[in-house]
């Protein structure tokens, strides 16, 4: 091998190193989520065609859905740094956290539909974030005013959402700093309004329902 060849070989290497993308963040909730549902290497995943920082339209690079038995669990890919580090600020990745969601199966007359729409739903969510800088805290409610249901149909008595620490992802300490899951219940109109009069508090009313899996078919308790 001539001097030529080596530094074409040598020169090759050095490109492909460079275009090495690191996913600390993304394996971190990967690994998280293959810990709560064991064998499910391969869940539903619903990403984004164009990412949001190439022009895309949707701020998440894409969203997972693991087989809960009787529901369907959500979770989010980029609130927090799935990539390398970027921000400065040490202690939380990215906006610290990521979104998780759990839709009950019901005999649903297109499940994908169904599932494609909470998606949806989160990435609408998460542009708040993104356009906003808001951040989600847990025991918080999410109420736009919307009367028709957030069901594919818009049938549903569910028409909002509060939150909650997720009930089975751990806060995560990665490499690229803290990331909290946090969890949104779907609630009827009656519930949002007694929480906006301060009738009830968002811990009272998550005791109240009594499960933290999104059905559509449910009544108020209010």
């Amino acid at each position: 091998m001539g001097i030529f060849d080596k530094l074409k070989k040598g020169k090759k290497t050095e490109e492909k190193n460079q275009n090495e993308i690191s996913t600390q963040g993304w394996d971190a909730i990967t690994e998280e989520a293959e810990r709560i549902y064991l064998g499910q290497k391969n869940p539903k995943h619903y990403g984004a065609l164009i990412k949001w920082r190439l022009g895309g339209p949707d701020p998440l690079d894409g969203i997972s859905v693991y087989d809960g038995g009787d529901y369907w669990h959500f979770v989010t890919y980029g609130l927090s740094e799935l990539y390398e580090k970027e921000s400065e600020d040490k202690e939380w990745s990215g906006y610290g956290m990521e979104f998780t969601f759990k839709l009950k199966k019901d005999n649903y007359e297109n499940e994908e539909m169904e599932i494609k729409c909470i998606c949806g739903l989160l990435q609408q969510i998460a542009k708040i974030t993104f356009n906003n800088g808001e951040i989600f805290n847990p025991y918080e409610y999410l109420y736009t005013g919307q009367t028709t249901g957030i069901d594919s149909k818009q049938i549903s008595n569910i028409t909002g959402f509060i939150t909650i620490p997720d009930t089975k992802f751990q806060t995560l300490n990665t490499e690229n700093g803290r990331v909290d899951f946090v969890e949104f219940i779907g609630v009827t109109d009656a519930e949002l309004k007694a929480l906006k009069n301060k009738e009830i508090t968002v811990k009272e009313l998550y005791e109240k329902i009594g499960s933290d899996i999104t059905n559509y078919n449910r009544q108020s308790v209010i």
